[in-house]
């Protein structure tokens, strides 16, 4: 039987991708910080869930979960580096340590994971999966730390990809574009505390069962990249061929969220 471990699995994507694997027969490694949480998610089906608390940030527990892994399956076949953060600040009023701990969890924690599960994934020809974002190939205003996390972590699974090219492992760039999930109220502020409420109609966006379903589908038929939304499609598009045009377009579009940083107050001068 295959298994899967999957980062960030306590709430969102993550949470959807546990399920969608355990109902497709997977055995599922859920890793995340909230044990409550993953406790909750294991009893949708024991069988298959393995629930293991542990901070992607934390190269120690990485290991400590691909082994555990392995002693509870006997082989993995897939890793999802999912766990990832947000933030919404102008980068002239943002805390370096917000940008630095934006980075700590969407770029070094999938390291962490991809670079502890690689051996097992190897030997089983098996998949690797980043999941992204729109933002890792559009930088998007007042998320300069989110956007920069998500092209080095395209970066590094494109250089992976080419280096396993006859291995028979499969890399995944998985890009999400808008999701319903806590990543936007959870987001940091330009002082590193939780917004609290999200900027978007929430009620409106992709689900995160229908951004699991896609990436497990992307996974099966081994595709190299997943760009979700046709929105998302356009502006990746778009933004290759006509970047100064959709530096306007982009701006207008963040320019009428809910209490946007880009609406600075004009000077009376």
């Amino acid at each position: 039987m295959r298994s899967v471990w999957i980062t960030g699995a306590s709430s969102g994507i993550g949470e959807a991708l546990v399920k969608e694997f355990a109902t497709k027969g997977w055995k599922v490694l859920a890793q995340a910080r909230r044990r409550e949480r993953l406790e909750a998610l294991a009893a949708f089906a024991p069988e298959h869930i393995v629930p293991f608390v542990g901070d992607v940030r934390d190269y120690s527990a990485c290991e400590a979960a691909a082994h555990h892994a392995i002693e509870k399956f006997g082989r993995l076949d897939a890793v999802i580096a999912n766990a990832g953060i947000s933030h919404r600040a102008l980068v002239e009023e943002v805390s370096l340590a917000v940008l630095r701990e934006v980075m700590e969890v969407n770029f070094w924690g999938a390291v962490h994971a991809i670079k502890a599960a690689l051996p097992y994934v190897l030997q089983q020809r098996g998949w690797i999966v980043g999941v992204s974002s729109i933002a890792g190939f559009r930088g998007l205003p007042a998320r300069s730390g989110y956007s920069a996390s998500k092209f080095a972590l395209n970066g590094f699974l494109e250089s992976l990809r080419t280096e396993l090219y006859e291995t028979g492992v499969s890399v995944l760039i998985a890009a999400p574009g808008f999701t319903r999930s806590e990543i936007r109220q959870k987001a940091l502020t330009a002082e590193g505390l939780p917004q609290g409420e999200s900027p978007l109609p929430e009620e409106r966006l992709m689900s995160a069962e229908a951004v699991a379903s896609a990436i497990y589908s992307a996974m099966m038929k081994r595709r190299k990249y997943l760009i979700l939304t046709s929105q998302g499609r356009w502006t990746v598009r778009l933004n290759k061929i006509a970047p100064g045009w959709m530096d306007r377009i982009v701006y207008a579009y963040f320019l009428r969220e809910n209490s946007s940083p880009l609406k600075r107050e004009k000077d009376p001068s």
